[in-house]
């Protein structure tokens, strides 16, 4: 698909989108919010990907909504914008593979809950975190920020408006990791084609269990779980890749 305001480059199956609107901090519009949903619808069927990449870039992630925009709106004419916001959050919540978030610099409000919605959240040292939208008298999306951080630390984000450093952002458990500026894509990239590597169908089913297993009894989640687990168990490629590990593994004992 072509887009004007998204990056798309695909290799060694995992497809990186990155947003592309540096002279306004990549906030969103709703050009922008309709390039992500059908990126991501794109993506999400396409059987050459098996892990997705959203980032910003080194410098920026997304300052959040373009605020001339935001201004611009009638109550009369908000159906249909914020209606497309769920649209382009939902693309890349359901999408089909694992979406690693990479944070190089501030991700702000609406560039917030966009990271909310990938699977895994990495950043740079200079990452900024920060769901303003109580500072504009709009309401902030609390799901599925409190699966991720717990409900004390998402009302706390949701109802001060606070800016968050990376290191503060991972203590709270909102992201994975932190890398060094300017190393950020390189080592995410490194994880990305790692992940890419394993079997497709146990990546998407094992995303896929995590938003079933939140509605779940712990008897059900656990009966789901053996049941997925015995549908890979024993299969073709189980043997093929548990044979290709043991040979790895004899061959660094012949090296000691």
């Amino acid at each position: 698909m072509k887009a004007e305001y998204l990056l798309l480059d695909v290799d060694s199956h995992v497809a990186t989108v990155t947003i592309n609107r540096p002279d306004k901090g990549n906030s969103l519009t709703p050009d922008v919010l309709d390039e992500i949903e059908a990126m991501f619808f794109d993506l999400s069927g396409r059987k050459g990907v098996n892990v997705i990449v959203l980032t910003g870039g080194e410098k920026y992630f997304s300052a959040g909504f373009d605020l001339n925009v935001i201004r611009g709106l009638k109550k009369v004419s908000t159906e249909a914008y914020t209606a497309l916001f769920q649209r382009a959050y939902r693309s890349i919540l359901f999408c089909s593979q694992p979406v690693i978030c990479a944070v190089g610099g501030p991700a702000i409000a609406g560039g917030f809950d966009l990271t909310q919605m990938c699977d895994i959240r990495y950043a740079s040292e200079r990452a900024k975190f920060g769901q303003r939208e109580i500072v504009l008298s709009l309401t902030p999306i609390i799901d599925p920020l409190w699966r991720i951080i717990g409900m004390g630390n998402a009302l706390e984000a949701a109802l001060t408006g606070r800016i968050y450093d990376a290191h503060e952002a991972m203590r709270m458990g909102y992201i994975t990791k932190i890398f060094p500026e300017g190393k950020l894509l390189e080592e995410v990239g490194s994880i990305a084609r790692e992940m890419a590597t394993y079997d497709r169908g146990c990546l998407k089913d094992t995303k896929r269990l995590t938003h079933n297993l939140m509605g779940s009894g712990l008897d059900d989640a656990m009966r789901v779980q053996e049941w997925l687990f015995r549908t890979y168990i024993g299969s073709n490629d189980n043997h093929k890749r548990i044979d290709a590990l043991q040979a790895k593994l004899a061959a660094m004992r012949k090296k000691k």
